[in-house]
């Protein structure tokens, strides 16, 4: 069996029992980055083995270590594996080797900003990270969407793409912009395009949700 469990995204307090406990009970655990997860383990004082696999691994690395052990957990620095994370190569390689697959549900940033947004989230577009090229077509899409748009942003672009979305988008439109959820310096900015640009100069360390509300 191959567990994908959530992590938390930033409070380690933020991971569900059930977690923990096959954390504790499964023979090995594969992740992003084992310095990462070892600092979970350590605060939850759990001793597993730890093996590392990411989106740069080779299918022929994954499937060997997939069939070396019966109970395995997988998880990403931080959020629920797959949703802009490493994850689905492990996932695609485990089907094709007949293992089931568990998802273990828990934090993810995508569904932590839309729930604290205020906007429609009935219907929404995730678009992962911005391509660092050719976004005329990415912001159109922005612009024309008649639903809620979310996507991440990195602290050294995310300056860049509030100014890009001012000039392209009416400089009227709401959105909101949350900066290193569940961390000690959480902060959820919300206005029009130009008043949150305004309100985030010079504060640009950390991780960022950015949502747009729909046309």
């Amino acid at each position: 069996m191959l567990f994908i469990i959530a992590t938390p995204i930033g409070n380690l307090k933020d991971i569900t029992l059930r977690a923990l406990e096959i954390l504790k009970s499964v023979d090995v655990i594969f992740c992003e980055d084992t310095r990462e997860t070892r600092k979970l383990l350590n605060h939850y004082q759990i001793e597993k083995r730890l093996f590392g696999l990411h989106q740069h691994s080779s299918e022929e690395k994954i499937k060997s270590l997939l069939k070396q052990f019966n109970d395995i957990a997988y998880v990403t620095d931080a959020g629920t594996p797959g949703v802009s994370d490493p994850g689905n190569k492990i996932v695609r390689a485990a089907v094709e080797l007949n293992i089931l697959v568990s998802p273990i549900p828990g934090p993810c940033a995508l569904s932590a900003a839309l729930s604290v947004a205020g906007f429609a989230t009935d219907k929404f577009c995730f678009l992962g990270f911005l391509p660092h090229k050719s976004k005329n077509k990415i912001y159109e899409q922005i612009r024309d969407s008649k639903i809620t748009i979310c996507f991440y942003e990195s602290p050294h672009r995310i300056e860049r793409t509030l100014n890009d979305l001012k000039e392209r988008l009416n400089a009227e439109r709401q959105i909101v912009v949350c900066r290193e959820l569940t961390k000690k310096f959480e902060t959820i900015y919300r206005g029009d395009i130009s008043a949150v640009g305004e309100a985030m100069k010079k504060k640009i360390k950390g991780e960022f949700v950015v949502i747009v509300a729909k046309k």
